[in-house]
């Protein structure tokens, strides 16, 4: 069998491009004692990937000549490591690929649940860092008013419906009009403001006359710095991530405003990662579960046929052509 890979041919000095990488073919590899072969179903698609061609962060750099990173929805193709056996399905780090060896250490037999690919959505990543960041980090009260950016995405658009859930009034940033209506026919949200139709912090705050209680930054820069100017004595922010800044050059200036404004407001930062709640992760699946089966929560997906269209994917979710949550179907 022959091993197809992505391989990131170049690191991008500025916008990210499907002419950056390379599709090559290769030997599928052998898994040694204690490890596992692993075929890849459907590869996750987050702006993180872009983020690790930049530098360290919760993970290794990305260097030109790697095969692409990336988590998976994977099979166990052959087992010599206990507790997995051929046909369970696991989360992995296998890269762009369709096949990986990796130590049978530290994965775990997901559940059999269908369709297959809610286990990259609303019960993977993407719903847990949604579910823990919303209500951990922003600790959100019924009544309250809670913004998301990049409502429309994986997380965002999770986010905005949890907000909801939980009796919030919930607006979301979005680009584009079509889009914005989206979220408040489709998902239920209350307001959106379109961050392309002009300035963000006016309209955040004719969105929000009482002000901001929570905000769920997915973006950084420019819209960070709004929402920040429009925030609550004693408001929290969850800070998931800043894709505004990684695709391209950096922008000019960070958020102005800091540290005066968090001072004078009191307000709660805090940066994280879904793994810092891995403790509790039965809990909130268990309760993600309810609301799917309940219809509280609609699950959107994007799915992309062909491991050879993962690089214009990922290049066209930096540019927001997603709804939802953005994979490639790989096998």
């Amino acid at each position: 069998m022959t091993n197809r890979q992505i391989v990131l041919e170049q690191l991008p000095q500025g916008k990210l491009s499907p002419d950056h990488f390379r599709l090559t073919e290769t030997a599928t590899p052998t898994p040694g004692d204690g490890e596992v072969l692993l075929r890849t179903r459907y590869i996750s698609l987050d702006a993180a990937n872009r983020a690790w061609m930049q530098g360290a962060t919760y993970r290794a750099a990305l260097a030109a000549g790697d095969v692409m990173a990336g988590g998976s929805l994977a099979e166990v193709v052959e087992s010599k490591a206990p507790g997995l056996a051929k046909g369970d399905f696991v989360f992995a780090d296998t890269g762009w690929q369709d096949y990986a060896v990796l130590a049978g250490e530290g994965l775990s037999k997901l559940p059999d649940l269908k369709p297959m690919t809610h286990l990259l959505s609303v019960y993977g990543v993407a719903g847990l860092t949604a579910y823990f960041g919303l209500l951990e980090c922003g600790q959100p009260k019924a009544g309250e008013t809670v913004v998301v950016s990049a409502a429309a995405g994986s997380v965002g658009s999770l986010v905005g419906q949890i907000a909801k859930i939980r009796g919030c009034k919930v607006v979301g940033i979005a680009g584009g009009a079509e889009k914005c209506a989206w979220l408040k026919d489709e998902l239920g949200f209350d307001e959106a403001v379109d961050y392309k139709a002009g300035d963000v912090r006016r309209a955040l705050r004719a969105a929000c006359p009482k002000g901001i209680d929570v905000y769920f930054d997915n973006v950084g820069g420019d819209v960070f710095e709004a929402a920040l100017f429009n925030m609550n004595n004693f408001g929290r922010i969850a800070c998931c991530g800043a894709v505004s800044q990684y695709d391209g050059s950096a922008p000019p200036h960070g958020p102005r405003g800091i540290p005066g404004l968090i001072v004078t407001k009191r307000l709660n930062v805090r940066g994280f990662i879904v793994s810092d709640f891995n403790a509790q992760r039965e809990a909130a699946l268990s309760d993600l579960e309810s609301w799917v089966e309940t219809g509280k929560l609609e699950v959107l997906e994007d799915v992309i046929d062909g491991l050879e269209n993962a690089p214009s994917a990922l290049v066209g979710l930096l540019a927001g052509e997603n709804r939802g949550k953005r994979m490639v179907k790989v096998s």
